[in-house]
């Protein structure tokens, strides 16, 4: 068999535009993902039991179950059941956020838990609101702790976006295969869809390596 790389150049806008849909997902998906997991990571340390059991099991759910089929069951059962029509950029919107939140709740709730019991406690004797003990003392440490995590959460998402084809929302996956199809070249196409996705994917990696070492190094003085 003959490669045939060049084919492709015929496809490139077909190409980028399944690229786009992919990062904005993927955007969409981490901003959604990250608030929903920060929220469930305040309710998995709440003193309130029942906050507590709701959360976590959502959680272990999400976590614990294949984001296929978690894709699969909000695309097709989700609106038997509601009663309303669901596209496929907002059944994968849905899936991928309710996937990015149990995960980076488990981060957020580690990180939580590394925050000093007298900060809380200063916080209380100084008289401030709960709200602002979140916004201004909790929250900011918070983040910066579960910075590298977070970050590693967000290229495994943009890995995992590419699901979303099976439900015929047109990302770069997607695109791929139409390609593969017409042309009946799928050792090039598919080669290539992943090399965009390692050459996106794999800088980031390196880069939650160095800002995880200097993170810790701060952390440490």
């Amino acid at each position: 068999m003959t490669l045939d790389f060049s084919i492709l150049l015929r496809f490139e806008h077909a190409l980028l535009l399944g690229l786009w849909m992919t990062l904005k997902l993927t955007v969409i998906c981490i901003a959604l993902g990250c608030t929903l997991g920060f929220l469930v990571g305040l309710l998995r340390t709440s003193r309130n039991l029942a906050l507590r059991a709701i959360s976590s099991i959502y959680v272990e759910f999400f976590r614990g179950t294949p984001v296929l089929i978690q894709l699969f069951w909000i695309f097709f059962c989700l609106p038997l059941l509601l009663g309303v029509e669901l596209s496929n950029l907002a059944s994968g919107v849905i899936a991928l956020t309710l996937y990015m939140g149990a995960i980076t709740s488990e981060t957020f709730r580690a990180s939580l838990k590394s925050i000093g019991r007298e900060q809380l406690d200063a916080c209380v004797a100084l008289g401030l609101p709960r709200r602002s003990q979140v916004m201004n003392v909790v929250l900011p440490q918070a983040v910066l702790r579960a910075i590298p995590t977070l970050l590693s959460n967000c290229v495994s998402l943009f890995k995992e976006s590419a699901l979303v084809s099976a439900v015929g929302m047109a990302d770069l996956m997607f695109v791929g295969q139409n390609i593969s199809n017409n042309t009946a070249r799928p050792v090039e196409v598919l080669t290539v869809v992943a090399l965009i996705y390692f050459a996106i994917a794999f800088p980031l990696t390196r880069a939650v390596s160095l800002l995880e070492a200097r993170i810790l190094k701060k952390l440490a003085i």
